[in-house]
Parts: structure tokens; sequence; C-alpha cells
């Protein structure tokens, strides 16, 4: 049992020596997402395709908060709360995940080219792919305390940038340090394609409801999410039909930490909208999991919807940055 709030401060490495470089990643396979049977694949909506536990001996690993997979699910690219990137490719055995090559590091940037400094500046939150690949395309990062969404470059240098901020409500900056914009998506298609989704993590309306943002041509709106069982918004990643997949989280010094996905339908996100959706699988620590923070979605080859998780470990030797991969069952394609 994880006896540790997901939100507590650690020691994390300092970026200030940083430049781009290559390092290593140990990836070990995660045999089953069940501690309790081996043989099971199936959980709710969600079919079991395999994990990794992943390590490296340098000190510019972990803290991954926002990650983002490249439409063939080869690429990726994620944000350590520590102020800085990763991008690498995950190598298969046909569906299954068996390991992490070309892994690169570089410390995040201001606008004006400077590193990141200070908790209050880098504290990255949430990545989403705008256009192409985590090689060569252009990314959304979100960062808490110093509240603001950057639009980055990705290309043979890493992550470069920002080359500009999204505007946000005015009243964004008063967000409590550490419960700020933790989740960021771009919608991929359905009639509010291209439109920007974020949330912060714990904010509420008097009624109760998680308060989000859609961000678009013609300025920002609210949207809300009706919360269920006291978890919380880590991420959220665009399905192809226009709906979401939200990545949850609740820790209790009790029970640990839990996780859940809950899918959210394209004609449920519009302005001042309450959404709900429906849950897709809910796991406790029987399960393989540790503290889950970032969620993409890709399509495999067979044309399957996968969504990709990744844990943070907050930078503590007894918790670990776990990749697991999971298939839509077949007749929840979308």
């Amino acid at each position: 049992m994880l006896l540790i709030s997901p939100k507590v401060v650690a020691a994390k490495p300092d970026i200030a020596k940083l430049e781009l470089r290559k390092i290593s990643i140990s990836a070990s396979p995660v045999s089953s997402f069940d501690g309790r049977d081996s043989s099971r694949l199936r959980f709710g909506k969600l079919r079991w395709l395999g994990g990794l536990t992943l390590s490296s001996s340098s000190p510019y690993f972990g803290g991954f908060s926002g990650l983002a997979i490249g439409p063939k699910g080869e690429k990726m690219a994620a944000v350590s709360d520590a102020g800085f990137w990763l991008t690498a490719r995950i190598r298969y055995r046909g569906t299954q995940p068996l390991g992490i090559t070309h892994a690169r590091v570089g410390p995040l940037r201001a606008r004006d080219g400077r590193k990141l400094t200070g908790v209050r500046e880098i504290d990255a939150e949430g990545m989403s792919l705008i256009t192409g690949t985590p090689e060569n395309g252009q990314a959304f990062i979100t960062f808490e305390r110093l509240h603001r969404i950057g639009r980055y470059k990705l290309n043979g240098e890493g992550v470069v940038g920002p080359t500009s901020y999204l505007r946000l409500p005015s009243y964004v900056k008063s967000l409590h340090d550490n419960r700020g914009i933790e989740a960021i998506t771009v919608l991929k298609g359905g009639r509010r394609k291209g439109t920007v989704v974020a949330f912060a993590e714990g904010r509420r309306d008097k009624r109760g409801m998680l308060r989000g943002w859609l961000l678009g041509k013609r300025g920002a709106s609210e949207v809300f999410l009706n919360p269920i069982g006291g978890f919380d918004i880590t991420d959220i990643a665009s399905l192809p039909s226009g709906g979401l997949i939200l990545l949850e989280r609740r820790f209790r010094w009790t029970e640990g930490v839990k996780m859940r996905l809950r899918r959210i339908g394209p004609r449920e996100i519009r302005p001042g909208a309450v959404m709900k959706g429906e849950v897709l699988f809910e796991a406790d620590q029987r399960y393989a999991i540790d503290n889950m923070e970032g969620v993409a979605v890709h399509r495999s080859p067979r044309g399957r919807t996968v969504i990709t998780l990744i844990s943070d470990d907050n930078f503590k030797f007894f918790q670990r940055t776990i990749l697991l991969q999971f298939e839509l069952a077949e007749s929840s394609q979308s």
C-alpha cells in the first residue's frame, strides 16, 4: 500500500545544469494487471495489452505528469513536474509493449529561452499533441503554481519553446498553487474538433462540480464534470470521435491510491454542460497501479483504440514509474 499522498513535495533534480542528453531506460514487463489473477485480460470495458516498470540511472527521470503518444503508438513524449521533458520510442511485440529506446531528456524553457527556475515555474502537469508526432509536431504543456498553457515545438532538438501562451480567464491566476491546470487535450473529432479542453485539479463550483474550460477561436467558456466518489482529474485525452478519456485519482491514507478511467461522449462536451460519461474501469492497489497521472490515446495497426497511462513516482524510492496500455473493448471503440 502506498502510504503517501501523491502531492507530497519530494526532492527533485535541479535542471540548472541539464542540457539535451541521451539516457538509458530499463524496462521490466508488468506480467499481470490483476495481482490475483494473472490470466485475466478483461477489465470492465478495457482489454489489458501490457505494461512496463521503467527506471533509469539518470537523475533526470521521474515525476512524469503529462504524456503524448504519436498516432501510431511508437513515439512518446512526457513532461516532468521537475521542469524537464522526455522523448522516446516504445518497442512492441505485436500489441505488447516491450521496451523504451531512443530516450532523450532536456530542460523546459521560458519564452525568452532561459531554463525554468524555482518551484513556481517548473511544475509541468499536462501535455497534449496539437499536430504531428512527439518527434515532429506541436504540443500544449500546462503548468501549476504559475498557471499557464504554453505551445511548444517538437523536433530534433526535443521540446522547444514555448512560442506562445493560450489566453486563459483572468481568475485562473488565482487558483491554488498546487491545484492548478492539471489536464489538457485537443479534441480530435466531432463538431468541436480543434477545441482545447482543460481542467484544474480539485477546482469546484458551488454545486460541487469540477470546473474546466473549452478554449476555442471564440474564446473561453466553462464546462463542468460531475465528480464520482471523491476522485480528482489528473489528465484527459481525446478520442477520434471527439469524445474524451478521463484519468482520475483518489488518495486516502486508509486505502492508498485508486485510479479510474471514464469516457465522455462528444455530445456531452458543450459550454456550460455538466459532463458525467461512463466509468470504464476503477482500480485500487490490488492492481498494478501507482500514482497514475498521464494518459494518451492512439490507434493500433488493427484500428483499435489504445489507452496509454504513465505514473508520477514523486522521485520517491518506494514509488514507481509505470507505463500501462489497454485497448477499448471492440463494442466500445470510438
